[in-house]
């Protein structure tokens, strides 16, 4: 490493203020950064100290979601095999997997990069890290079979209309990665609803009239209950267990199926201080609390009336109050408003469950509903201090 950082300070004079290459400055230092620790220090009193920065905080996020990343990929050779009736080691599994899920990957990063950098040198701004994260984010949450140049749009789309636009990495009011979903879901619907995109290769056996596994169900269990269908079966049509669905050894988004994993990145997440347990807590009661409600007056042998707990191993649920709602950008700031914030997000995924088979992924638009009104829930909260502090002053 040593080395590399003698090149670079080499180099470095080149694409300064002044050099031959002084106009791909951001470039230079976007890559700078990412491979060292800046090395400037304070030159006057400061009043805060912390070595946190955004590339820590980013790298911790990455760092929390490898759990959810590796169980998904093994979870798309684990499907695969079981479609098609294949007798894959771990092994193979991890590998088929692999080799489908890094193209996405690399779509992402390359696009999504490609337009920071591009953004960065036409305003003459530093390449923020935020994308570290969204970037990686994008792949786990779309079905392994989605195209790659449907891909490619939905992450220029997310990057441009809803960050760019609004001045780049801490400016936007939406979740980039969930703009991008949502892009794939109103612009393609066919690719990211249904029973055939969400097993890598199911939609070209379909295609060639291949004969699949007798019995093999490519619906994920939110699907099944769209098309009225509550009692939830495995990919193999054996009843699916609340262990199994926990497990994540079902069809769904790349890594989204596997609760356990999402949670090994909570405890990563709340124990690095990166993410706030209030708004996953009260995103988790919000479920619980409109999903018991309902199931009071469901009926029986309805979505309803499947008891509310299910609601947070089935879907995005777990993964988007971890990984989304959590998003400190887009997210409730005051403490209250966390509280008042994550019960919404979580309320909302189930009503619109429930309520609008049409977007069984209710998380999704709960999260972005949501975004929009974070503001809105913050200012209240502030001004209701106000009011509470001169009321307590008036009356001394």
């Amino acid at each position: 490493m040593k080395s590399i950082l003698n090149f670079v300070e080499k180099i470095k004079p080149t694409f300064s203020k002044g050099g031959k290459l002084s106009f791909l400055h951001s470039t230079f230092d976007a890559f700078e950064t990412f491979l060292f620790v800046p090395n400037t220090v304070t030159k006057s009193g400061s009043h805060i100290r912390d070595c946190v920065d955004l590339k820590r905080v980013m790298t911790i996020v990455i760092i929390a979601l490898m759990p959810a990343l590796a169980f998904g990929i093994w979870n798309v050779g684990e499907q695969h095999s079981i479609a098609f009736g294949l007798d894959m080691t771990f092994i193979e599994k991890v590998w088929f997997g692999f080799l489908k899920v890094l193209p996405l990957i690399i779509v992402s990063y390359v696009v999504g990069l490609g337009i920071e950098f591009i953004s960065a040198q036409l305003r003459g701004h530093e390449v923020n890290e935020g994308y570290l994260v969204s970037g990686m984010l994008i792949p786990m949450i779309m079905p392994v079979d989605v195209p790659l140049w449907i891909l490619a749009l939905a992450v220029a789309f997310a990057v441009i209309i809803g960050k760019e636009v609004f001045g780049g990495t801490g400016m936007n009011i939406w979740n980039p990665a969930l703009i991008a979903r949502a892009f794939v879901f109103f612009a393609y619907p066919s690719q990211i609803s249904g029973d055939t995109i969400w097993v890598e290769g199911l939609n070209a056996a379909k295609a060639n009239a291949m004969q699949v596994v007798d019995g093999f169900s490519g619906a994920t269990p939110l699907g099944q209950a769209a098309n009225g269908i509550v009692d939830f079966t495995t990919t193999t049509g054996e009843p699916l267990s609340l262990m199994q669905a926990f497990i994540g050894t079902m069809p769904g988004s790349v890594g989204e199926t596997s609760t356990i994993a999402i949670l090994i990145g909570a405890v990563i997440l709340i124990w690095t201080g990166v993410a706030s347990w209030k708004i996953m807590v009260s995103c988790v009661a919000g479920a619980l609390g409109v999903g018991f409600l309902i199931n009071g007056f469901a009926e029986a042998g309805t979505f309803a009336a499947v008891p509310a707990y299910w609601h947070l191993v089935l879907g995005g649920f777990a993964f988007g109050a971890v990984f989304m709602a959590t998003d400190p950008v887009t997210s409730a700031q005051t403490e209250k408003g966390k509280w008042i914030y994550g019960f919404l997000v979580g309320a909302l995924a189930v009503i619109i469950r429930l309520f609008n088979p049409g977007y069984p992924e209710g998380m999704m638009l709960a999260i972005l509903l949501m975004n929009t009104f974070a503001p809105l829930i913050d200012y209240y909260v502030v001004e209701g201090n106000i009011k509470k502090r001169i009321k307590r002053s008036v009356t001394k």
